[in-house]
Parts: structure tokens; C-alpha cells; sequence
């Protein structure tokens, strides 16, 4: 794929796809005629995902109203209480928490969430955005399932510059009113099967879907342009193992296309050798880097392979917050491909994610270099990687999918 295909497959998403949307559903069978036009046949999958639609959303502070969005999943309701910020998480902060509306920094994550609701917070608010940025974006935010556990109180999210001010007044009282549909609706995996010598087979997988404002050019568009680039090559090239693509849907709303697959393929999982991830590559600016959910054989492999084909690759052993996770959790060994760039040069989730933030010949050069490591791990006459999971990779994969709380 030339770098003008590269170019215009993000021209031609360039617009917001969030899980379970139309959108997201357009971007689907946009994916499998691009992989028809190279001579492939992919199948698309649905999944049912929990779905909402805000139907009246309102914050008062003091009086005023304050622009906000409410919290997809929650209840419907109004509330009105004292307001609390939290700006600790030590015991005697959280049993401020008590009766009062609590604004939190950052994302509202699980522990957290349990936190506020434990301690009697009866409304949360949440901010994100930029104090210094000339936009006052408000993100729609998400109560996920696996972070409430059936624990629902109203939440809204605002802009950070109407946090600051909010604290900065002494504001004293909160009032939300909160009202949704809750229903289930429809996301979409996207699959692509080229059979191997063997039938054992390599999964490389990437999401396609964005968040709220984004157009998710950096995050991840290109990482689905990347498996694309890399199926027409493998439409040609012979191979020992097979090699399964799949576009997973819903991933920024907890990782639920890869769940889905992984649930719905269950029986298949055992023929899998190796996960290949790709998730934000190809930007100007940033290192590039693999997160080995493995053994450390693998981040050792791909460093010195890294230095073998002239490449800059940081490899180390961890969990990544991608598709990777619900395979390495089956068992399955799994890398994570990514062009990091630092906060100040590309951010993600916001209207900043276009095609501004990439360059097409760092996609270029980061592909070659992860269909060079695909070439080895497909044509290998036994895969190098065990198909086991260290007991240290186990432990972050418990902590990371909420079964374990961090001690740190």
C-alpha cells in the first residue's frame, strides 16, 4: 500500500465513529470493500453493546448553570447536595464524601468510582479538556458496567475551565438533573481470514472506532490502515501460518470488540499462537515502541531485531490498554505496536486527532517494520514465542481487568 493509499483511507474516515453508532457501523463495510478491492473477503460480526441516549443533562452550581454532559449508563434522576472536591484518595478524604455531589480529577475508574459510591457521594462530576486551549470541548462520557457493578448514582462531565472556576469560587452547592434511555444496541468486529500452511494461526488485531470528538486518525485509524496495508500484502505472499485480521469494534468503551471475539471464538483460541496488536502508530512525532504481554523472550527478540533492520524500538513487558489484552488474558501471548508522541505534539481522544498529527511515510516505516516481524512469526517452523503467560504478566492482567486492586 502506497503512502497516497494510506492517505486517502484517512481522508475518507475522517469523521467521529463511536461504538455501537451508525458511523462506526459505515467505517465497518468501509474496511471490508477496501479488503474486497485487494481480492480478500472479510465477514462482518456484530456484538450486542449497551447503548443510551441523554435526553436531558444539567448542572447548576450556586444557582448557575453550568454547560455539561451527562454520563451515558447511569441513572436517571436530580440531585442536589453540597459539592465536594476530591483531591485526595487517603481514607480521610474519601469519607468527606458523604452526602455531597463529588468532582474528581481525570477519568472516573473503577476503584475510584466504587470509592466515592462506598463512602455515600450521591452525584459525581467529572472534567476533562484543557484549561490553556481556546475550545471548552466537553467529552460524553461513559458509566461502563464493569466500573459501576450495579452501584448507580448521576454523573456529568465538564470542561476543565469550568472546573477551575468552580473551585477558585468556593462554589458551596450542586444540583443534576439527569435523564436517558437506556438499550442494547449493535457494534461491529470486522474479520479477515488468509489460511495458512498450517492450522494454527497468527491474530493481528486494531480498532477502528473513535471517541465522541474525535476523529481518531492517530487513535486508531491508523493502526486499522496498518493491518490493511498488511493483509494485500499477505494476499500474495505464502506463509506457514494462517493470519486472522480483525478491526475491532467498541474499544474505547472498555475493549468490548476483542472481548466479544474472544467470547464468540472461544472454541478457536487454542489454534492461536501469537497476538499482534497495532494501536497508534505513524504519528510525527513521538518513539515507537512494543509492549510484550509474553514471556521477556519476546521483548528481547524484538529489541534485537529492531537492531538488526536499522529501526528505533523501545520493547518492553507490560500490559497495553488495547485489543491485546482480552487474547494475552486467554493465554495467548500478545504485542502491542505503538508511535507514542508526547502530550504536547498529538493528544488523543479530543477534536485534535485528525490527520494533522500523522505523517505517512513514518506509517510507512512503522509497517515495514511490523509486517517484517509478522514475516518472521508466520513463516517460523514452530512460533519462538511460548503460548504461556508469566506469573508476573498474570498479575498486572488481574490488576488491569479489575480482578485485583493496585497495592501502589
Amino acid at each position: 500500500m502506497t503512502t497516497l493509499e494510506m492517505k486517502q483511507i484517512f481522508e475518507e474516515t475522517a469523521y467521529i465513529r463511536t461504538g455501537g453508532s451508525e458511523e462506526e457501523l459505515k467505517c465497518a463495510e468501509y474496511i471490508k470493500e477496501k479488503c474486497a478491492i485487494f481480492g480478500a473477503e472479510a465477514v462482518i460480526e456484530p456484538f450486542l453493546v449497551d447503548m443510551a441516549e441523554i435526553q436531558e443533562a444539567a448542572l447548576i452550581i450556586d444557582g448557575k448553570e453550568i454547560p455539561c454532559k451527562g454520563y451515558l449508563g447511569t441513572v436517571s434522576g436530580e440531585v442536589e447536595a453540597p459539592l465536594y472536591y476530591l483531591d485526595g484518595k487517603d481514607a480521610y478524604s474519601l469519607a468527606q464524601c458523604k452526602g455531597k455531589i463529588v468532582m474528581i480529577d481525570g477519568y472516573l475508574g473503577h476503584w475510584v468510582y466504587q470509592d466515592i459510591f462506598e463512602n455515600g457521594a450521591v452525584g459525581f462530576i467529572t472534567y476533562d479538556g484543557n484549561a490553556n486551549y481556546a475550545d471548552e470541548d466537553i467529552d460524553q462520557r461513559e458509566l461502563r458496567s464493569y466500573v459501576a457493578k450495579g452501584n448507580f448514582i448521576p454523573g456529568v462531565n465538564i470542561n476543565a475551565k469550568h472546573a477551575i472556576e468552580m473551585i477558585k469560587n468556593d462554589a458551596q452547592t450542586a444540583k443534576i438533573v439527569l435523564k436517558q434511555r437506556r438499550y442494547k444496541g449493535e457494534s461491529h468486529n470486522v474479520v479477515l481470514d488468509l489460511p495458512g500452511e498450517i492450522d494454527e494461526y497468527i491474530v493481528m488485531t486494531a480498532h477502528y472506532d473513535s471517541t465522541s470528538l474525535s476523529q481518531g486518525a492517530y487513535d486508531n485509524m491508523s493502526g486499522s490502515v496498518g493491518l490493511l496495508a498488511i493483509a494485500e500484502e499477505y494476499m500474495i505472499k505464502l506463509h506457514r501460518y494462517g493470519l486472522r485480521f480483525v478491526w475491532c469494534g467498541s474499544e474505547e468503551r472498555g475493549l468490548l470488540g476483542a472481548k466479544a471475539y474472544v467470547k464468540k471464538h472461544e472454541k478457536e483460541l487454542k489454534k492461536i499462537v501469537l497476538n499482534v496488536n497495532l494501536d497508534m502508530i505513524g504519528c510525527i512525532m513521538g518513539k515507537f515502541l512494543a509492549c510484550c504481554t509474553s514471556e521477556e523472550k519476546m521483548v528481547h527478540y524484538i529489541s534485537y531485531m529492531g537492531l538488526e533492520t536499522g529501526f528505533g524500538v523501545d520493547a518492553y513487558q507490560g500490559v497495553y490498554s488495547s485489543d491485546s489484552t482480552p487474547f494475552a488474558d486467554k493465554g495467548i501471548p500478545a504485542v502491542s505496536f505503538a508511535r507514542i508522541a508526547p502530550n504536547n505534539t498529538a493528544t488523543i481522544h479530543n477534536s485534535y486527532d485528525t490527520m494533522a498529527v500523522m505523517k505517512m511515510e513514518h506509517m510507512e516505516k512503522d509497517v515495514a517494520f511490523i509486517s517484517k516481524f509478522v514475516e518472521r512469526m508466520v513463516n517460523a517452523a514452530k512460533c519462538p514465542v511460548a503460548r504461556e503467560m508469566p506469573d508476573n504478566m498474570k498479575e498486572k492482567l488481574d490488576i488491569y481487568l479489575l480482578r485485583k486492586r493496585d497495592k501502589k
